[in-house]
């Protein structure tokens, strides 16, 4: 039986198709770069794209779907081989998937003058032929437990569906529900898996530390009771996210969901940043909650979009950068310990969060706090592509 090692070393063509974090962790890392570089000069008119989007819905569809929807397809590229015991999706099929997540971008970007129909087909047909091929390895594999994260990924499917309804319909789509569809798939994609391993990798280096204190085990009685209160929270804002039961729901969601992290012993993680970004990134869950709930109850105190971002710069792309890092290190066969690099990105993103989310509240300081979260944020990932992008393609060390 062919195994994983031999498969790879069988492949002859470019290292980067060897395994499925190596082009979607890199191509989400400077995609990310070049939506954000685009982003702030289209804010004040100086670049203007050719997309049928208006630029504020371009840019939240393309962090949303775009960029998540790489690292996602990294992720479980390379998990689900783990989950299932089933050789991973490599070489021209992977680099097919690839072609079909770029094809996406540029339809979306030169939208403008296209049946929207086609773009919206050319743009979903990544995720789709992703999800089928994520349900085809589950199935074979008997993997049942992880088909709630195949239904996490047809949520976010149609949420980019309806993303594009609503945007051909001339609504304004950054604050439509296909974004809130897809935005509650991503959060509870950090909340269901994020729950499995930040407490997993915390309690393994807390045990090479012979530490006293360890992380209660994930997925227990109460961690079921965060994710149901979660998902129903997530649900009422989709459908009524201007209702105070909504808001009410979010707040006691957050309330659980730091609990939750309070059992996962991330005080005790400070000397390794590999490990503490991890906690960092799921208490975007709960803080996004509290923001999003705050600025339903108390609309004077929060804007709504400052509030959405906490969720999609802070638990999305806080998390999303933590696990790519970890997963490249450790999948390269390099020592999962941050370097100074590594920790000045994750400073550089969290600056990013928190000058996006102070235009709520400072709004006379909206230009200026604009640019500061663009830098930041593209100097986070330009640093990730740079430092980690030797990493993604070149083939790992030979024993």
């Amino acid at each position: 039986m062919t195994n994983i090692a031999e498969q790879m070393r069988a492949w002859r063509g470019p290292v980067v198709l060897t395994y499925g974090f190596r082009p979607f962790f890199l191509g989400a890392g400077v995609w990310a770069v070049v939506a954000m570089a685009l982003w702030v000069p289209m804010l004040s008119g100086i670049v203007v794209l050719p997309t049928a989007f208006d630029p504020v819905s371009w840019h939240a569809h393309e962090f949303l779907f775009g960029y998540l929807g790489a690292v996602v397809a990294g992720f479980l590229l390379t998990a689900v081989p783990n989950w299932t015991g089933r050789l991973p999706i490599m070489g021209w099929p992977l680099g097919g998937l690839f072609a079909l997540w770029i094809f996406g971008r540029v339809a979306v970007a030169f939208s403008a003058g296209m049946p929207p129909m086609l773009v919206a087909v050319a743009d979903i047909l990544f995720l789709v032929a992703l999800a089928a091929a994520i349900a085809r390895e589950i199935v074979q594999g008997r993997n049942w437990r992880n088909l709630i994260v195949l239904a996490m990924l047809s949520v976010l499917i149609l949420g980019n569906a309806v993303f594009h309804w609503e945007a051909a319909r001339g609504a304004y789509a950054a604050q439509g529900t296909g974004l809130r569809l897809g935005l509650g798939a991503g959060i509870m994609m950090v909340a269901v898996i994020g729950g499995r391993i930040v407490p997993s990798f915390t309690r393994n280096w807390l045990v090479k530390r012979q530490s006293a204190v360890l992380p209660a085990p994930p997925m227990q009685r109460f961690d079921r009771l965060t994710l149901l209160v979660l998902g129903l929270a997530l649900l009422l804002w989709v459908v009524a996210p201007g209702a105070g039961v909504t808001g009410a729901s979010l707040l006691v969601a957050a309330l659980l969901h730091l609990a939750r992290l309070a059992r996962w012993a991330g005080h005790r993680t400070g000397a390794e940043p590999l490990v503490l970004v991890l906690h960092a990134g799921y208490a975007f869950v709960p803080l996004g909650a509290l923001a999003d709930g705050t600025a339903i109850l108390w609309p004077g105190v929060l804007g709504t979009a400052a509030a959405q971002h906490v969720w999609m710069a802070g638990a999305l792309g806080l998390m999303t950068l933590a696990v790519m890092t970890r997963a490249t290190l450790g999948h390269s066969e390099h020592a999962l310990i941050a370097d100074p690099g590594t920790v000045a990105i994750y400073l550089l993103l969290v600056l990013s969060v928190g000058a996006r989310f102070l235009v709520g509240p400072l709004p006379g300081l909206a230009p200026a706090l604009h640019t500061l979260s663009g830098v930041a944020w593209i100097a986070a990932f330009g640093g990730f592509s740079v430092l980690y992008g030797r990493h993604l393609l070149r083939a790992r060390p030979e024993h």
